[in-house]
């Protein structure tokens, strides 16, 4: 090593440890568990690598909107890399009392016809409960209260109920005995049922 290479200033800058939270990290193995090879998941991504703005010159001030903003993870097809749920964790707020810049991101996701799922901020994440706020958030895109199943397979509901994610049940007695229908996954809290034609 020459005398200048020792004497040459370090660039101010440091890695950040640890690049996600553990709240973060959490989740994202929860989904990486869940979603396996169905969607590639990317942590912490700007908000101006997926949308750009029409008209910069005239919309000057819907930049200052996204600038410096990014999503907690985006899922993406895994060919072409083509989002397909954005996820934010979201502190617990009070109902009818969400920030400002929460109802934009909402907005702005809803309007490109993306799903926007919040999940409330945990150390730990029940699968369960992720699927059905993903259902959700698709429900609400597509313009849908909640989905309703015609079959067995096609779409797993959410409680017409409650809104929770709902699981295959089988009768066991009575005069349906053997036939499948879709149960609260919260029974026999809740007993909302939808039936299977």
């Amino acid at each position: 090593m020459t005398k200048t290479q020792a004497e040459k200033p370090r660039l101010p800058y440091r890695i950040r440890e640890p690049f996600l939270s553990s709240k973060e990290l959490a989740l994202f193995r929860t989904l990486n568990d869940l979603m396996g090879e169905r969607y590639a998941i990317c942590p912490k991504v700007a908000v101006n690598d997926v949308f750009y703005i029409l008209r910069p010159n005239e919309n000057v001030h819907f930049f200052n909107k996204i600038f410096r903003k990014h999503v907690d993870f985006l899922l993406c097809d895994p060919r072409t890399f083509k989002p397909s749920f954005g996820v934010e964790i979201v502190k617990p707020i009070v109902k009818d009392n969400a920030r400002e810049a929460d109802k934009f991101m909402e907005e702005l996701f809803t309007d490109a016809g993306i799903p926007l799922v919040h999940i409330p901020s945990s150390e730990k994440y029940d699968a369960g409960d992720i699927v059905a706020l993903f259902q959700l958030a698709a429900a609400k895109v597509n313009g849908t209260a909640s989905m309703r199943a015609d079959k067995a397979g096609d779409t797993v509901p959410n409680c017409p109920v409650c809104g929770k994610m709902m699981v295959l049940r089988i009768y066991r007695s009575g005069e349906f005995s053997g036939r499948t229908y879709y149960g609260c996954m919260d029974s026999p809290k809740c007993d909302g049922m939808v039936s299977i034609d």
